[in-house]
């Protein structure tokens, strides 16, 4: 694919997807339309170049296509009907698109929708909204491509056989629905920012993704400021990104590093960004967190980062913040209490990173054979190459001859 046609891809296949999705009421159906558009658009600009406008050529090429296609199926349901709505559609490659309705986030909640397992949110949100083909993510999630393409149409499947709308939830159901898309987004992220298995220890495409896919949900949700929130805590997050491996490639933790490497950019964007939630006076949990992650990059006392843990645990008391919470504790001095608090942690068992957190405080402690226990229980728990080679090095320390 060449460079015009990757970036025409990446920009237009959402919202082309959206529109079709609107018009047809079939995500499959859509998707197919828009695949053959690139197709034709892989054949022909090559040879005609770039359209003057892409992303109009792209849809309306696309609905001719799948008026053909309807024409052709006999038994095709609602024929009448979707040829009728596709009619809707410009026909022009240089038609203005300025006056049809934006269908992203009303895709992205169809993709985020809870009714589909949250893997199968993660990777269709990547694959219709993103626009990352379907080879990429297997990559990006290390998963053969077949399983990769069958988790996608299972998914779409789905979306069709139970009926998915495809909508922006209305706004009382907007409250309970948000989440679940920020929650998708936060995963990508996640995933990219510190992968779960392979060579790798942060995987940039996918924090990139995840951002870029955020800043469109702020776009699009200008009101929103757990929306905003998120974003900058990924900002933030990321800016640490290329201090997180030292020279030789290894595992460098947070306390260690090199804050000349920190991005300022990155960091002045997430406190701006910050700045704009905390301006509508909604707090939540994610602009709680990125009020973490900006303490940190300003330096700010452990004990004052120990603190926000202990608020944002009244927002969310899940285990996994109770977890970042005793670990700011022992990094503010606190190490017996940080360890009681991961002692009575429930619901984190096969989690690499609590044991992980468990082993260091051991470590911390003096308590030398405990802390190898541990050092060995997150070394079963983990596949990623430099992570374990970072629990070995640890592990090393307190139990040298093993």
């Amino acid at each position: 694919m060449t460079g015009s046609l990757e970036a025409t891809f990446r920009n237009e296949w959402p919202r082309a997807v959206a529109i079709l999705t609107r018009v047809l009421g079939d995500l499959t159906l859509a998707e197919d339309a828009v695949q053959d558009a690139f197709t034709t658009a892989l054949e022909r600009w090559p040879r005609d170049g770039v359209p003057r406008a892409p992303g109009a050529w792209i849809v309306a090429t696309a609905r001719n296509g799948a008026i053909d296609r309807i024409r052709r199926e006999q038994t095709f349901a609602r024929k009448a009907e979707l040829l009728a709505r596709l009619q809707e559609l410009p026909a022009e490659e240089d038609a203005d698109m300025s006056s049809i309705p934006d269908e992203r986030l009303a895709l992205l909640f169809t993709c985020c929708h809870p009714a589909l397992a949250v893997e199968s949110r993660v990777a269709l949100t990547l694959r219709e909204v993103g626009g990352l083909a379907t080879p990429e993510i297997a990559r990006a999630f290390l998963v053969a491509e077949p399983a990769l393409a069958q988790r996608l149409v299972r998914a779409k499947r789905r979306v069709r056989d139970t009926g998915i709308p495809f909508r922006v939830p209305p706004d009382h159901l907007l409250p309970d629905r948000l989440p679940d898309v920020l929650r998708v987004l936060y995963l990508v992220f996640n995933e990219g920012y510190a992968a779960s298995a392979g060579d790798a220890l942060v995987r940039h495409e996918l924090c990139a993704e995840a951002i870029r896919l955020t800043k469109l949900l702020c776009v699009l949700m200008p009101d929103e400021p757990e929306a905003f929130g998120l974003l900058a805590l990924l900002l933030l997050q990321d800016s640490r990104r290329d201090a997180r491996l030292g020279a030789d490639g290894e595992l460098v933790l947070l306390a260690d590093q090199d804050r000349r490497r920190w991005d300022r950019a990155s960091i002045d964007e997430g406190l701006r960004v910050l700045r704009r939630a905390e301006a509508m006076r909604r707090p939540g949990p994610y602009q709680l967190q990125a009020v973490i992650a900006a303490g940190h990059a300003e330096g700010a006392d452990p004990r004052v980062i120990a603190d926000a843990y202990a608020v944002l645990e009244r927002f969310d008391p899940s285990p996994v913040v109770r977890l970042n919470r005793a670990v700011a504790m022992a990094l503010a001095g606190e190490v017996e209490k940080g360890l009681a608090i991961l002692e009575a942690i429930e619901g984190l068992k096969g989690y690499s990173y609590l044991a992980a957190a468990r082993a260091d405080l051991l470590r911390r402690l003096g308590r030398r054979d405990e802390a190898a226990a541990s050092y060995r229980e997150a070394l079963l728990l983990t596949d990623n190459g430099p992570e374990r080679r970072f629990l070995e090095r640890r592990l090393d320390e307190v139990a040298p001859t093993r």
